[in-house]
């Protein structure tokens, strides 16, 4: 049992699919199956129950993982460190961040990180909020920035801004007069929306589905710019944060309406898998964040977590 055997144990274990797997680490799924099969060989025990097209990890693979994944964050540690004795002294932090949070978060950040960490590369990936935290989840995220409370078990989340749902449609729209629009009314319009994989989506889903109702989606797009592009366009309206609208400032054919009966809050902050080994770097970020955030949230202290 070597360390490339655990990465690729690991992976596996993670993922569940020897195809998903080999994707991810770059391998045939062919080449991946025999790594696995020398490690049973090796260890002479069963890690993995074949069942239709997933692989449930034995007992064994269970007590396994959490040996192998400290090991393998302590080689990653080992090689950084060894890093700095050739002049590669800078690391990386790599951010998953939701496309529907304020259009200011992200520019703000890279350049406050620049200023305040300049030999740190700052990776930036916009994800949606399940791919987020799946991403934390296997190592390939340091930290999020996505709605809270997280939805998978072990991770935290640190509030940053709340924000609420609001209506957005076209200036033409027969609704342009109203300062307010309530659920019942948003729930019979025609949407143009995003994904089912996205949040906003499941959010209004849920809130619907509270009052027994359930979304209109005409047509749905998997990137926020490109609906605000084509709403002017139609006939349709969407859902999104109404700090989105930063985004819109210039564009005088949309029309954003808080939603009420009831508003629909939401809560904007870092997510993060372990709270006392990203402890430096969750700071880092909400120290950079805080002029971002309302007044009412500065203040809080790292350890004042969601789980």
């Amino acid at each position: 049992m070597d360390f490339r055997q655990l990465r690729y144990f690991v992976a596996v274990y993670e993922e569940g699919h020897v195809g998903r797997a080999a994707e991810r680490l770059s391998l045939s799924q062919p080449a991946l199956s025999q790594q696995i099969r020398q490690l049973e060989h090796s260890l002479d025990l069963s890690l993995f129950e074949r069942s239709n097209k997933r692989l449930l990890p034995t007992l064994a693979a269970h007590t396994l993982y959490n040996h192998a994944v400290p090991l393998l964050e302590g080689l990653q540690r080992a090689h950084e460190a060894m890093g700095n004795f050739k002049g590669q002294s800078l690391r990386t932090l790599a951010i998953g961040v939701l496309q529907t949070v304020r259009p200011s978060l992200v520019p703000q950040l890279l350049e406050r990180v620049r200023k305040a960490q300049p030999h740190l590369v700052v990776q930036i990936y916009e994800l949606s909020g399940s791919e987020i935290e799946r991403r934390l989840l296997n190592g390939s995220l340091d930290i999020g920035i996505s709605y809270l409370p997280p939805r998978q078990p072990g991770l935290h989340g640190l509030l940053l801004y709340e924000d609420e749902l609001q209506l957005v449609i076209p200036r033409a729209h027969p609704l342009k007069d109203f300062k307010k629009v309530s659920m019942r009314q948003a729930a019979e319009l025609p949407m143009l929306m995003l994904g089912e994989e996205f949040q906003i989506r499941q959010i209004w889903k849920a809130q619907l589905a509270s009052q027994g109702r359930r979304p209109q989606v005409q047509a749905e797009m998997n990137n926020m710019a490109g609906i605000l592009d084509s709403l002017a366009h139609t006939a349709l309206a969407t859902i999104l944060p109404g700090r989105a609208k930063e985004a819109t400032q210039d564009d005088q054919e949309l029309l954003w309406k808080p939603l009420s009966e009831p508003r629909i809050p939401l809560k904007v902050g870092l997510v993060f898998r372990d709270a006392q080994r990203q402890q430096a770097s969750v700071e880092l970020l909400r120290s950079l964040l805080e002029e971002e955030a309302d007044p009412r949230q500065l203040g809080i202290s790292p350890l004042d977590v969601l789980g």
